[in-house]
């Protein structure tokens, strides 16, 4: 398999699943025992694809973001510090704990098991009545961004899903199913943004000519893949809820620890 190929098909994977309850990291880290790159190189191109993500929901959220004739600044401001205060304990604990957690955790093991767990999570909270306080991101006050932040960490752990963690946080929290989803789509942009970088910076910034092929391939195949999975999404959850991928979490992590617990070859 060329590398262009795997370029592609890993950008596909982290397209589908950055922005769905799903966890990209978790599938990358399974898609990697079977398609990957050099394992210094592999960690590049991961972080690099998850930039093509970031910046699929700044072009679909660009007028929402960006002070313009149809968005105030104070409209702008109100979304943006409450990101900021929410993506503060994931810089803290990210800078603190991401060796660990990348030397400990990062595991087909691990992934299978927060696949399972928070699928069930999912599945639980979408069954139980559900009080909607927050209709706007506006709306949120600072000390829910905050914890919401803080439930964001939980989805260290691989296998447990940034979005999902955000989302059922959010909902917990009193917002709306849309509000959560958007507010986890633009958590997504400093939190990403803030581990890719220092991750980078961390490794180095060295690559051959047909690394920078593979990277720019990855990096434009995410982006395409994950605009549109934003669009779907938005459209999704406008008629149904999460259930069904709570459900898939559970059966692909199922299938994981089968494989990986029984398999005797």
């Amino acid at each position: 398999m060329t590398d262009i190929v795997k370029a592609i098909i890993l950008g596909i994977i982290e397209g589908i699943t950055e922005f769905l309850p799903i966890s990209s990291t978790g599938h990358l880290i399974l898609a990697n025992r079977y398609i990957a790159f050099s394992e210094m190189f592999t960690q590049k191109f991961d972080i690099i694809i998850q930039l093509g993500a970031i910046l699929a929901v700044v072009v679909v959220y660009w007028k929402t973001l960006v002070p313009n004739k149809e968005n105030s600044l104070d409209k702008s401001f109100s979304i943006w510090s409450r990101v900021i205060v929410a993506v503060i304990p994931a810089l803290v604990l990210g800078a603190l704990l991401h060796e660990q957690i990348e030397t400990l955790l990062f595991n087909p093991f691990t992934v299978a098991v927060a696949l399972v767990f928070w699928g069930i999570v999912l599945v639980v909270i979408e069954r139980r009545p559900m009080t909607t306080k927050t209709d706007s991101i506006g709306k949120i006050s600072y000390t829910t961004a905050l914890f919401i932040g803080l439930i964001q960490c939980l989805a260290m752990v691989p296998g447990t899903s940034r979005s999902a963690a955000t989302i059922i946080g959010a909902m917990l929290l009193g917002s709306s199913r849309l509000v959560a989803v958007e507010f986890s789509f633009f958590l997504a942009i400093p939190t990403l943004a803030a581990a890719s970088v220092f991750s980078m910076f961390k490794m180095g910034f060295n690559i051959s000519s047909s690394e920078f092929l593979a990277l720019a391939t990855g990096f434009l195949v995410s982006f395409i893949v994950a605009y549109a999975v934003i669009r779907y999404f938005l459209r999704y959850i406008g008629k149904h809820d999460f259930q069904v991928f709570g459900y898939y979490r559970i059966l692909l992590g199922a299938i994981i620890l089968f494989f990986f617990l029984f398999n005797t070859k």
